[in-house]
């Protein structure tokens, strides 16, 4: 089992394949398995790098809820790239991940090739809902444990789809969730998700972002749709792919269709073919 020990805490990583980086940064409700059929993928032509954020084990679990922070996913990350030594590389991310990528790419612009981001933005709109939704979320974290985030996603129109399409899928997805840290989950919700900054919050600083960026939504992922376009329109050079009939995690309902389209965005970016 690989760790590295990087801003303070102990993170869990994998690495798989040669080649040009290609680094994955999971959501609220994964891990590093959420990127597996990514892994399969991307690891016969990059070096494929996932990773578990703190809080999930088997990275450290901070006790602190002031050791959970969007800044310090960020910083996180960057020393685990300076870790293992890369230089640059390719950033993706899913929900939480997407914004730790999205902020990722905005401090460290020269060590981001690309940037792709999967259901990013939730909370710009409808911010007031998003908090109280958040805020109940950790609350029943607390409470009831790990079984109230399981419920809470089964619920989810934003889940249904994968539920739906995909019941094996889900159904690992569901047992994979369960292993988590509740108190961790609730530390995140409230140090990172409901204190990271908007896209709107971000415009000023997006407008100047010259890095290559597909932002990917699925079209029942609704949080997410306005500022998936929000952030099509404000990104120099941001390519948007919207996938029908699909909710939050498009990487985990429909990776043949995510794989493909992300490949060929890569191949875009080393040709010079996608320029802002």
């Amino acid at each position: 089992m690989a760790t590295a020990r990087v801003n303070g805490v102990d993170l869990y990583y994998e690495e798989t394949g040669q080649g040009f980086p290609l680094v994955w940064s999971h959501e609220f409700g994964g891990d590093h398995r959420s990127w597996e059929q990514q892994v399969r993928y991307f690891g016969r032509r990059y070096r494929v790098v996932t990773y578990n954020h703190r809080g999930y084990p088997p990275s450290e679990v901070p006790k602190d809820a002031n050791a959970y922070s969007q800044d310090a996913l960020i910083e996180d990350l960057h020393q685990l790239l300076r870790t293992l030594g890369i230089g640059q590389a390719h950033i993706a991310g899913c929900s939480m991940g997407a914004n730790v990528a999205l902020n990722f790419a905005l401090a460290h612009p020269a060590l981001t090739k690309s940037l792709v981001v999967v259901g990013g933005g939730a909370g710009t709109v409808g911010r007031e809902t998003f908090v109280s939704r958040q805020g109940a979320t950790a609350e029943a974290l607390e409470r009831e444990g790990m079984d109230a985030l399981v419920r809470n996603f089964e619920s989810s129109p934003t889940r249904r789809s994968f539920r739906l399409k995909d019941p094996r899928g889900w159904d690992e997805f569901v047992g994979y969730v369960r292993e988590h840290s509740a108190t961790a989950c609730a530390h995140l919700v409230r140090g990172v998700m409901l204190r990271r900054p908007t896209v709107t919050q971000l415009e000023p600083r997006l407008r100047e972002l010259r890095v290559p960026t597909l932002i990917v939504v699925g079209d029942e992922d609704e949080p997410c749709v306005e500022p998936s376009l929000m952030m099509r329109q404000i990104i120099p050079g941001a390519g948007l792919l919207v996938v029908p009939r699909t909710g939050h995690t498009v990487n985990l309902e429909e990776p043949g269709l995510f794989n493909l389209h992300v490949a060929e965005f890569l191949a875009a970016v080393e040709q010079n073919r996608w320029v802002p």
